[in-house]
């Protein structure tokens, strides 16, 4: 079996360029497939290969202690679902393009998979107030799977989520909206500088969609979650909906 890692990291990095290179050669040498992208506000990490060389690596980058605090979803395959290895030093982790939308150094509050199944559950969050699942995935993704009526936007690049949250922002000033996406990371920026451009009643899904699955399994969502990869998406038990050898 194939060990699949997604894993992300905000941290001040002064020495991108370098770092870029030492997770390059170290991933080369533990012959592993994927994607890593580095840049000065962090890591984002989609990587493939043998369970104990990919843990091994997971561990080396913990043993810097600007990464000792890294979280993986992991999941697992018959199959690479890479065709190749990727490092690239990029200016963001995630393109968003809006100032004051890294976080570093603090990053917006969270709420926990197991609390918004509860609040789901009951219909509410623990003060009363409706809750709103807001998507912040492209519309292509959003067509694998999305959380049960949550709002979705339909948009092709993240960086237009603000302008086409801009018409909704009013009818959600009394609920408590929730942002997710895949993995953490998309819901994690825009949270706070949604938060920061005055909207105070929004939280981020800790983890995203595969933290969800990994700690609740699938309630209130429908469908499977898009991933990056030649998986294609992930059901509510991680398992891919295309498990096929690559080249």
């Amino acid at each position: 079996m194939i060990l699949n890692v997604a894993a992300y990291h905000f941290v001040r990095i002064d020495d991108p360029d370098a770092l870029a290179g030492t997770l390059r050669e170290r991933a080369e040498a533990a012959e592993l497939r994927g994607t890593v992208l580095v840049a000065e506000e962090g890591v984002n990490l989609f990587l493939a290969g043998a369970e104990d060389v990919l843990k091994g690596y997971l561990d080396a980058l913990r043993a810097d202690p600007r990464f000792a605090d890294l979280q993986a979803k992991l999941s697992h395959s018959r199959a690479q679902p890479f065709d190749r290895l990727k490092v690239k030093r990029k200016s963001e982790i995630v393109t968003f393009r809006r100032d004051g939308a890294t976080p570093l150094p603090q990053r917006a509050p969270t709420v926990s998979p197991e609390r918004l199944a509860a609040w789901l559950d009951q219909g509410h969050d623990d003060d009363g107030r409706r809750v709103v699942l807001l998507d912040t995935r492209n519309r292509e993704e959003i067509g694998y799977g999305a959380f049960a009526g949550a709002l979705t936007l339909p948009i092709d690049n993240f960086v237009d989520l603000p302008e086409a949250l801009a018409p909704h922002r009013a009818e959600l000033a009394d609920a408590t909206v929730v942002s997710y996406c895949t993995g953490g990371i998309r819901c994690e920026k825009a949270a706070l500088w949604l938060r920061e451009d005055g909207m105070d009643n929004l939280l981020q899904l800790d983890g995203g969609i595969l933290g969800y699955f990994e700690r609740v399994g699938g309630r209130h969502y429908d469908g499977r979650c898009f991933v990056f990869d030649q998986r294609v998406a992930l059901d509510a038990q991680l398992q891919p909906l295309v498990d096929g050898a690559t080249g």
